[in-house]
């Protein structure tokens, strides 16, 4: 059978749309000979839909759009959608894959484990399959699982976190090619991670494996497609793209497929999903322009040059904002940022303001010296610039903190913070440099001569960090080196460990590591009140990380 592999980029609650995107693939693998078109978990809706699924209209309007596309499609397809229970038990929606063939739903299979760990929480919203049913279609017996039934396969992992296996048994009800339709959201090292996992359900089971995943982002999550076959052999026979629309064909008779490239370095995959997950963000909440306030630090011009790259250089505008303490350095540095990345810039000085702000207070303030309260008046300012600009223009704010400041309260709530998205809010701060090297290395790949051009100042890669607020300031000044910092922060943060564990792990002082992950949770109020960002590691700050602000452990 000749299987067309069809990712794309849904929108949630855009059912004409989404429904007009599942027709145009199906022509296309239609015209291109597939039997069969696979599409995506929810893709119907769009993934994650959340508590619009509490909602019976949007429900209904599912079941009438999967109806509706059935008549129109020109060939069998496989289609993700929530669907209405009525069995009388349980939550009253499944999340579904339905077979569309001749006009009408042929078969579904409803997801069977619901996660509900990390980003997900799906036992809130749906009723799980009770069982796994396979259905015959030409010389295949297919069997159908949704995103997560994959992941509890005993032979790889040591740990199941279910009873039940929905893979295994499917394959004893004689399926002949395994198809998991999903919306797996990308995180750091999970490509290869679910590579290894579909390739030892392919050769434990001597089963082709058709996996089909969603691309695009929706709020927080970036889905990174990269669709994939894997014969029984554990042969990658087909890939899709990654984070882009893509439709790839695989033939279970043969064992061929078409491979589309990928991108051959974690950090350039990690890239991609930082631009996809910006520009469908500010796109999908109906912004098409943004504004960031250039610092002539590191963490505005990786944000700066992700914002292009995701919109174009033509939508968005870099502020410059030198207070009092700003150097000449970050001022002629965040103009080359602007000028290098071809964005228009315009410079705003908040020092007159800012001493308008310090003469307005000082009776309120009389004898009191200068604290940290300075400090955050002039980002304040600046946010409340920024802010300004943002609502006179149709604007969005990209917020440039990075996860390393927003786990320790290295930041300023209602200033630095202010934002529409905070683009690298999961990305620690030597990945930040990481990301700065490889955009200024990719631009050399791409020249002709091989020197390419500096996009990212080597000044403003190689200048001590520093917020700028008071004379001669270093982050180091209250923080750990950031080597240190973030290796702490990741194993308290994703890999939750203690700090006892983790100074014995690193060779770290107890103290110091105590007192990282005590900022570490006293923060957590500024957290709440941040701007979404864009999850890449395994545990990002957000909804998928849910804390209390007034508590009282202390690890």
């Amino acid at each position: 059978m000749k299987i067309a592999m069809a990712q794309f980029n849904p929108t949630i609650g855009d059912f004409a749309g989404n429904a007009a995107k599942i027709l145009e693939l199906a022509l296309a693998a239609h015209r291109r000979g597939a039997e069969l078109a696979v599409f995506t978990e929810l893709c119907l809706c769009g993934y994650p839909p959340q508590d619009l699924l509490e909602r019976p209209s949007f429900v209904r309007r599912n079941q009438e759009e999967l109806h509706r596309l059935a008549k129109t499609l020109p060939l069998p397809a496989i289609v993700g959608y929530a669907g209405a229970v009525k069995n009388g038990r349980g939550k009253a929606v499944a999340n579904k894959a339905a077979l569309l063939r001749d006009g009408h739903v042929a078969f579904e299979q409803s997801k069977m484990l619901l996660p509900t760990y990390d980003v997900f929480d799906e036992s809130r919203y749906f009723q799980p399959a009770e069982k796994q049913c396979t259905f015959a279609m030409g010389p295949e017996l297919l069997g159908i699982t949704v995103c997560e039934d994959a992941w509890n396969d005993v032979g790889f992992w040591p740990k199941q976190m279910y009873e039940r296996d929905p893979i295994a048994e499917i394959v004893q009800q004689g399926s002949s090619v395994l198809i998991n339709i999903s919306a797996s959201p990308y995180t750091l090292g999970k490509q290869a991670l679910r590579f290894e996992m579909l390739r030892s359900a392919a050769v434990r089971h001597k089963r082709p494996v058709v996996y089909v995943n969603q691309c695009g982002g929706n709020d927080s999550l970036v889905f990174d497609g990269a669709s994939l076959a894997i014969t029984a052999d554990g042969k990658v026979a087909a890939q899709a793209l990654a984070f882009e629309q893509d439709l790839v064909m695989f033939d279970t008779l043969t064992g061929e497929g078409e491979i589309h490239p990928q991108p051959t370095e974690e950090i350039a995959y990690a890239y991609g999903a930082l631009v996809t997950g910006a520009r469908d963000y500010v796109r999908k909440c109906g912004f098409s322009k943004v504004l960031i306030g250039l610092s002539g630090g590191i963490d505005s011009a990786v944000v700066a040059a992700i914002a292009v790259d995701a919109l174009g250089a033509e939508n968005v505008l870099g502020v410059s904002m030198p207070g009092p303490f700003s150097s000449e350095g970050s001022k002629t540095d965040a103009q080359a940022v602007a000028a290098h990345l071809g964005i228009k810039c315009i410079t705003l000085p908040i020092t007159d303001v800012f001493e308008a702000y310090k003469k307005a207070l000082e009776p309120a303030f009389a004898g009191r010296g200068p604290d940290v309260t300075e400090e955050n008046l002039q980002a304040r300012v600046r946010g409340n610039y920024l802010m300004a600009l943002s609502n006179k223009f149709g604007s969005m704010v990209l917020s440039t903190g990075n996860k390393s400041e927003l786990a320790v309260g290295y930041c300023t709530l209602y200033g630095d913070m202010a934002g529409g998205l905070a683009v690298i809010s999961d990305v620690p701060k030597e990945m930040v440099y990481e990301l700065a090297r490889w955009i200024n290395s990719r631009e050399t790949g791409r020249s002709k001569d091989g020197h390419g051009r500096e996009v990212i100042p080597q000044a403003t890669i190689d200048k001590p960090p520093s917020a700028e607020l008071r004379p001669n300031q270093k982050d180091e000044d209250s923080l750990p080196p950031y080597p240190v910092l973030d290796c702490v922060l990741k194993a308290y943060i994703e890999d939750l460990l203690s700090p006892a564990e983790i100074a014995e792990k690193y060779g770290f002082e107890l103290k110091l590591v105590r007192e990282i992950a005590l900022l570490v949770d006293r923060n957590e109020y500024k957290r709440k009140q941040a701007a979404p960002g864009l999850k890449i590691t395994s545990r990002a700050f957000g909804f998928g990380r849910p804390f209390p602000i007034a508590q009282r452990f202390v690890p």
